[in-house]
Formats: structure tokens, C-alpha cells, sequence
């Protein structure tokens, strides 16, 4: 008897502790594009579908608590546009919903590209679908009630802040707001951020050099600075390649870590490096509900974008790179993972450039 009420007490100690941890797994994509010939690789005789593209990734981005994603493009409606002004079909937006994210970073230099019109409609489609975005606002009203973008995830309270460097000189048209970066402006978000009691800050930050691989001067002390001010977490998009990570440690422990650019989550963009990007995948956890959020762990994965030719009809399907190399699924030409293996084998030693 004494044993039998021994072990039901150890597992009610157990199930309380677990009962009180918390913990969340959060996902980060890359640039999310969509140049013409994506476009038109995506129609079919109804509309346009997209799940060529992101089946493979599925099961990973579903499989996290949040999953977010730059989504640099605009739902401005048909005629449908690439570079450099771009108008995406709405079904874009849909497939990656499908594919998992829950979450799309808006502040980046696509985002006007097709003036007030497309922008509103933008959120509009957004909006419709129930997906959440921040860094892009109808009105300085809709900013007040949404910024930060505060998501209460297994217990632990998130903030979400997202900045860009411009929107390539097109004109935001009042009351239409775009979060540009201006530390005035960003201190001032960040003490109101505190006033929400978050668990830990997350910035997205659409910065840097296009097609340069490590971070500029700018990066660095805009890093400094969203760290200095209470930003645990910063997640770079732009570049279109990938750039360091880098874990601040204080006694062991990931005080803070920052991704200067993900590189390409999806686009047409083929040359060296572009072809492809990385996920951040990072674990966030509160022993209970008074400790401190500790980072567990920050970790990333590569996918590779295959464009390729099959039955007359041009594809693009994302090909998570160590799951490739395990399963071979699909079949890749001795052509194509010659491209990816450089793609990895450069992504790998850019990244770990930080550490």
C-alpha cells in the first residue's frame, strides 16, 4: 500500500511540474516572393495553386506552436505583376496558410508597390482569411489597437515588432502606416511594449545589403540598440541571402540571439546563394509561471528552391536539405543536387560565421 501511494504521489509531483513549464516552438521563414514566372507556374485552368511548392515542408512549419514568415509581395489584384512592382495572386497568401504559418511580417520594401489601393487590399485578403500580420496598419487608429502584435502562446506572453528600411521610395498614403526604421520611433514602441508585461520581445527587421552575406555596420548597431532596449530575439529579412547567426551567452545561457537574414524562403532568384534560404527554429520556455523565459535552444534549417521542367509546365517545389538527404524524395537530377549541395555547403559556413 505504501509503495502504490508513494508512486501515485511521485507522479502527481511530476504531472504538476509538467502542468507548470511552459514552452514554445517558433518557426521563422525567409522572403516569401513572387516573381512572374512563380506566377505563372502556379496557374491552372481555375485559378492558381501552390501546394507543389510547399508539400514538403508542411508536417515542419504545422508542427511548431508559431510559425512566421516574411511575406514580401502584394495582393493588389490582377493584372498580376513581378519585379519590380509586385501583385500576387490572393492563393499565395492561401498556400502558405496551408502550409502552416500563422504569421506574416508586412514591413518590408514590397509592401506599396501597388499603391494605396493594393496595400488595403492586401490586409483586406489577410484579414479575410484570419491570418496575423504586423509592421503594416490601415491607420494610425488599427496601429494603437494592434502594436505590438501580443500573442499568448502556452502560457508565455510574445511581443512582435517589425521595422523596414523603406519601401524603395514609394509613398505610404495617409492614413495608411508602414513601420519604417527610426529608433525615435522604435524606443518609443518598445517602452509601450513593456506596458504589456511581455515574456520576451521579438523584433523582424527588413535591413542590410542586398546579395551580401554578412551584416553591415547598420545591422550591428541597430542589433545593439533593439537588445540594449529590451529585444531578446531578432529575426533579419532582405538580403536575399542568408547571413550569421549569432547567440549572445551570459553564463552559458542564450541571453539573446539575432539571424541577420534568412535568405529566400521562395523566389525565382537562382543565382549562387539566392537559390534558397533557412529556417530559424527557436524553443522558448518558463520553468513556471514566475521565472524568467529562458531560450533553450536557437537552431536553423536549410531549404533549397528546385525550379524545374516537368510535362512542358515550369515548377518550384522547396526542398527541406537534411530531410533530402535522408529520404531522396523527390528524385533530383545529378544537375540539381550538385546546386543544392553548393547552396548548403555556402549557407553552412556563411551562418556559422557568427559563432
Amino acid at each position: 500500500m505504501r509503495i502504490l501511494v508513494s508512486t501515485l504521489l511521485l507522479l502527481l509531483i511530476f504531472s504538476l511540474s509538467q502542468a507548470q513549464e511552459k514552452r514554445v516552438r517558433l518557426l521563422f521563414a525567409g522572403d516569401a516572393m513572387q516573381h512572374l514566372p512563380q506566377v505563372r507556374a502556379a496557374q491552372t485552368q481555375t485559378g492558381y495553386n501552390y501546394d507543389s511548392c510547399f508539400y514538403l515542408l508542411k508536417d515542419k512549419i504545422s508542427s511548431v506552436d508559431i510559425a512566421c514568415v516574411n511575406f514580401e509581395t502584394s495582393l493588389g489584384g490582377k493584372p498580376y505583376s513581378g519585379y519590380p512592382q509586385f501583385s500576387t495572386p490572393d492563393e499565395f497568401a492561401f498556400g502558405l496558410k496551408d502550409a502552416g504559418f500563422d504569421l506574416f511580417f508586412l514591413a518590408n520594401n514590397h509592401v506599396v508597390d501597388k499603391g494605396r489601393k493594393g496595400f488595403e487590399r492586401t490586409l483586406g485578403v489577410l484579414d479575410s482569411i484570419g491570418i496575423k500580420y504586423t509592421g503594416a496598419f490601415k491607420s494610425k487608429n488599427t496601429r494603437g489597437l494592434n502594436y505590438p502584435l501580443m500573442i499568448i502562446k502556452n502560457g508565455i506572453r510574445i511581443a512582435f515588432l517589425n521595422y523596414t528600411y523603406d519601401t524603395n521610395g514609394l509613398p505610404v498614403t495617409a492614413p495608411n502606416i508602414v513601420n519604417v526604421i527610426d529608433t525615435l520611433q522604435m524606443k518609443s514602441d518598445l517602452r509601450l511594449t513593456q506596458l504589456y508585461n511581455p515574456d520576451i520581445v521579438i523584433a523582424n527587421m527588413h535591413w542590410g545589403n542586398e546579395y551580401v552575406t554578412y551584416p553591415n555596420n547598420e545591422q550591428k548597431k541597430l542589433a545593439d540598440f533593439l537588445f540594449r532596449n529590451g529585444v531578446r530575439i531578432i529575426i533579419g529579412n532582405h538580403p536575399h541571402v542568408v547571413q550569421p547567426l549569432v547567440k549572445n551567452k551570459v553564463d552559458g545561457e542564450i541571453e539573446s540571439v539575432v539571424y541577420y537574414s534568412l535568405g529566400n524562403f521562395i523566389s525565382n532568384q537562382q543565382k549562387v546563394n539566392t537559390d534558397g534560404g533557412a529556417l530559424a527554429e527557436i524553443v522558448i520556455s518558463k520553468a513556471d509561471e514566475d521565472s524568467p523565459v529562458k531560450i533553450e535552444s536557437c537552431d536553423y534549417s536549410l531549404v533549397w528552391v528546385r525550379k524545374y521542367t516537368e510535362k512542358g509546365k515550369l515548377n518550384y517545389t522547396l526542398i527541406p536539405v537534411e530531410e533530402y538527404k535522408k529520404t531522396e524524395i523527390p528524385v533530383l537530377t545529378s544537375s540539381e543536387l550538385q546546386k543544392m549541395n553548393i547552396f548548403a555547403t555556402n549557407a553552412d559556413k556563411i551562418i556559422g560565421r557568427g559563432n
